[in-house]
């Protein structure tokens, strides 16, 4: 894997993170009980983002190394799928 690669993949992989840790720990501020005037009251009462950059952060390193090593394995290769799908002749 090149250096672009790595850097396309960590990218791709922390905002799929992103999203699937964006929606995690989120209190309304109805639920709070203080809902500010001129939000909706689903607003996020403390979006803490800080903390889900940080999770974000070291998910698609995780997620990035597993991958790494996948790849560079070569359990699977361009040529074994390339077979599954080729069409009988």
């Amino acid at each position: 894997m090149s250096l672009t690669n790595g850097i396309v993949l960590y990218a791709v992989l922390w905002f799929v993170a992103l999203y699937l840790i964006l929606p995690l720990f989120v209190r309304s501020q109805e639920e709070a009980g203080e809902v500010e005037p001129g939000t909706p009251a689903g607003a996020p009462d403390q979006p803490l983002m800080k903390k889900k950059l940080i999770w974000t952060t070291i998910a698609a390193a995780v997620a990035w190394v597993a991958a790494f090593a996948f790849i560079e394995s070569e359990i699977l290769t361009v040529a074994d799928i390339a077979t599954v799908f080729s069409r009988p002749q």
